[in-house]
Protein backbone atom coordinates (compact mmCIF):
# COMPACT_ATOMS: atom_id res chain seq x y z
CA UNK A 1 0.00 0.00 0.00
CA UNK A 2 1.36 3.55 -0.76
CA UNK A 3 2.14 5.98 2.04
CA UNK A 4 -0.42 8.20 0.71
CA UNK A 5 -3.34 5.38 0.87
CA UNK A 6 -2.04 4.99 4.86
CA UNK A 7 -1.77 8.41 5.52
CA UNK A 8 -5.72 8.59 4.45
CA UNK A 9 -6.87 5.58 6.36
CA UNK A 10 -4.90 7.38 9.74
CA UNK A 11 -6.76 6.32 13.04
CA UNK A 12 -5.09 9.57 13.94
CA UNK A 13 -6.25 12.75 11.79
CA UNK A 14 -3.01 14.09 13.09
CA UNK A 15 -0.71 11.06 12.74
CA UNK A 16 -2.10 11.24 8.77
CA UNK A 17 -1.83 14.77 8.12
CA UNK A 18 0.72 17.46 6.62
CA UNK A 19 2.81 18.39 9.41
CA UNK A 20 3.62 15.20 10.00
CA UNK A 21 4.44 14.42 6.24
CA UNK A 22 6.32 17.69 6.03
CA UNK A 23 8.59 16.35 8.66
CA UNK A 24 8.83 12.27 7.75
CA UNK A 25 8.75 12.59 3.28
CA UNK A 26 12.56 14.43 3.70
CA UNK A 27 13.56 11.54 6.28
CA UNK A 28 12.53 9.50 3.68
CA UNK A 29 13.75 10.45 0.23
CA UNK A 30 16.98 11.08 2.32
CA UNK A 31 17.15 7.12 2.79
CA UNK A 32 16.29 6.23 -0.70
CA UNK A 33 12.63 5.85 -0.74
CA UNK A 34 10.59 7.18 -3.58
CA UNK A 35 8.32 9.50 -3.34
CA UNK A 36 5.02 8.13 -2.22
CA UNK A 37 6.60 4.80 -1.25
CA UNK A 38 5.12 1.26 -1.63
CA UNK A 39 5.29 0.18 3.09
CA UNK A 40 4.05 -0.90 5.65
CA UNK A 41 2.99 1.64 8.71
CA UNK A 42 2.93 0.35 12.06
CA UNK A 43 0.54 2.36 13.96
CA UNK A 44 0.78 0.75 17.13
CA UNK A 45 -1.46 1.34 20.08
CA UNK A 46 -1.27 5.12 20.08
CA UNK A 47 -1.27 6.13 16.40
CA UNK A 48 -1.88 9.85 17.51
CA UNK A 49 1.42 9.72 19.59
CA UNK A 50 4.49 7.43 17.68
CA UNK A 51 4.21 4.89 14.50
CA UNK A 52 6.68 3.43 12.57
CA UNK A 53 6.93 3.28 9.17
CA UNK A 54 9.09 0.34 7.19
CA UNK A 55 9.37 0.82 3.10
CA UNK A 56 11.76 -1.55 0.95
CA UNK A 57 14.12 0.17 -1.23
CA UNK A 58 16.78 -1.76 -2.95
CA UNK A 59 20.19 -1.17 -0.49
CA UNK A 60 17.48 -2.26 2.23
CA UNK A 61 14.84 -1.73 4.52
CA UNK A 62 14.27 1.77 5.56
CA UNK A 63 12.74 2.17 9.05
CA UNK A 64 11.10 5.22 10.22
CA UNK A 65 9.88 5.88 13.31
CA UNK A 66 7.60 8.92 14.03
CA UNK A 67 6.49 11.11 16.75
CA UNK A 68 3.78 12.84 16.43
CA UNK A 69 3.87 15.91 19.03
CA UNK A 70 7.20 15.67 21.15
CA UNK A 71 6.70 18.35 23.24
CA UNK A 72 8.13 22.11 23.05
CA UNK A 73 9.48 20.49 19.98
CA UNK A 74 6.92 19.38 17.45
CA UNK A 75 6.75 16.16 14.92
CA UNK A 76 10.33 14.52 15.14
CA UNK A 77 11.09 11.39 12.63
CA UNK A 78 13.95 9.60 13.20
CA UNK A 79 14.96 7.23 9.75
CA UNK A 80 17.67 4.66 9.64
CA UNK A 81 18.82 2.44 6.05
CA UNK A 82 19.06 -1.07 7.16
CA UNK A 83 20.81 -3.07 4.13
CA UNK A 84 19.32 -6.18 3.51
CA UNK A 85 22.28 -8.56 4.89
CA UNK A 86 21.52 -6.68 8.26
CA UNK A 87 17.68 -6.77 8.43
CA UNK A 88 15.74 -8.48 11.21
CA UNK A 89 12.74 -10.75 10.26
CA UNK A 90 11.15 -13.40 12.61
CA UNK A 91 8.91 -16.22 10.88
CA UNK A 92 5.92 -15.50 9.02
CA UNK A 93 3.19 -17.94 10.55
CA UNK A 94 -0.74 -18.26 9.67
CA UNK A 95 -3.28 -19.85 11.38
CA UNK A 96 -7.03 -20.49 10.22
CA UNK A 97 -9.91 -21.34 12.29
CA UNK A 98 -13.83 -20.51 11.60
CA UNK A 99 -12.38 -19.56 8.07
CA UNK A 100 -10.36 -16.90 9.60
CA UNK A 101 -6.89 -15.84 8.67
CA UNK A 102 -4.69 -14.80 11.96
CA UNK A 103 -0.98 -13.66 11.00
CA UNK A 104 2.14 -12.54 12.65
CA UNK A 105 5.40 -11.59 11.55
CA UNK A 106 8.00 -9.77 13.18
CA UNK A 107 9.91 -6.98 11.36
CA UNK A 108 13.02 -5.07 13.33
CA UNK A 109 11.34 -6.19 16.93
CA UNK A 110 7.92 -4.73 15.62
CA UNK A 111 5.10 -7.36 15.66
CA UNK A 112 2.59 -6.93 12.73
CA UNK A 113 -0.38 -9.14 13.68
CA UNK A 114 -3.80 -9.07 11.62
CA UNK A 115 -6.98 -10.94 10.32
CA UNK A 116 -8.39 -12.01 7.35
CA UNK A 117 -7.23 -8.93 4.50
CA UNK A 118 -5.09 -7.64 6.69
CA UNK A 119 -3.31 -10.77 6.85
CA UNK A 120 -3.10 -11.27 3.32
CA UNK A 121 -1.57 -7.76 3.06
CA UNK A 122 0.97 -8.75 5.71
CA UNK A 123 1.36 -12.08 4.42
CA UNK A 124 2.41 -10.30 1.00
CA UNK A 125 4.47 -7.61 2.64
CA UNK A 126 6.37 -10.91 4.57
CA UNK A 127 7.36 -12.23 1.95
CA UNK A 128 8.13 -8.87 0.02
CA UNK A 129 10.65 -8.94 2.63
CA UNK A 130 11.85 -12.37 2.80
CA UNK A 131 12.25 -12.40 -1.01
CA UNK A 132 14.34 -8.99 -0.87
CA UNK A 133 16.70 -10.28 1.55
CA UNK A 134 17.50 -13.43 -0.22
CA UNK A 135 17.94 -11.20 -3.25
CA UNK A 136 14.89 -12.39 -4.91
CA UNK A 137 11.90 -10.45 -6.38
CA UNK A 138 8.16 -11.80 -5.80
CA UNK A 139 5.96 -12.22 -8.93
CA UNK A 140 2.97 -9.84 -9.53
CA UNK A 141 0.12 -9.89 -6.82
CA UNK A 142 -2.88 -11.83 -8.08
CA UNK A 143 -5.63 -9.45 -10.06
CA UNK A 144 -8.21 -11.38 -8.59
CA UNK A 145 -8.75 -12.27 -4.76
CA UNK A 146 -10.63 -15.48 -6.18
CA UNK A 147 -7.48 -17.73 -6.68
CA UNK A 148 -6.97 -15.75 -10.26
CA UNK A 149 -2.79 -15.96 -10.50
CA UNK A 150 -1.38 -13.51 -12.41
CA UNK A 151 0.12 -14.46 -15.73
CA UNK A 152 3.54 -16.56 -15.79
CA UNK A 153 6.21 -14.38 -16.86
CA UNK A 154 8.72 -16.03 -19.70
CA UNK A 155 11.67 -17.55 -19.54
CA UNK A 156 14.80 -16.21 -21.65
CA UNK A 157 14.70 -19.23 -24.08
CA UNK A 158 10.82 -18.69 -24.86
CA UNK A 159 11.11 -14.80 -24.94
CA UNK A 160 13.95 -15.33 -27.92
CA UNK A 161 12.37 -13.96 -31.13
CA UNK A 162 11.39 -16.32 -33.84
CA UNK A 163 13.54 -16.57 -36.83
CA UNK A 164 11.23 -15.36 -40.31
CA UNK A 165 11.04 -18.67 -41.63
CA UNK A 166 9.61 -19.79 -38.45
CA UNK A 167 6.91 -17.20 -37.93
CA UNK A 168 5.84 -16.68 -42.14
CA UNK A 169 6.35 -20.30 -42.98
CA UNK A 170 8.49 -19.24 -45.93
CA UNK A 171 12.53 -19.47 -46.27
CA UNK A 172 14.43 -16.34 -45.60
CA UNK A 173 16.52 -14.45 -48.27
CA UNK A 174 20.07 -14.13 -47.41
CA UNK A 175 21.96 -11.02 -48.70
CA UNK A 176 25.36 -11.49 -50.43
CA UNK A 177 28.30 -10.35 -48.07
CA UNK A 178 29.57 -6.52 -49.10
CA UNK A 179 32.36 -6.31 -51.78
CA UNK A 180 35.71 -5.51 -50.56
Amino acid sequence: MRLSAWRASSPSKEAGGAKVAATVDPVLRSLGAEPDPECWVAWGEEPAVRYTIFVPTAAGLVTTYVRVNVPGEGTRATGKLIRWSRVQLGELSMETQGGHRILSFQVEQQVLQGTDDKADRIARFGLELLAAVDGRTLPPEPTSKRGATAKPTRTAAAAKPKSAKATSGRPVARRAPPAG
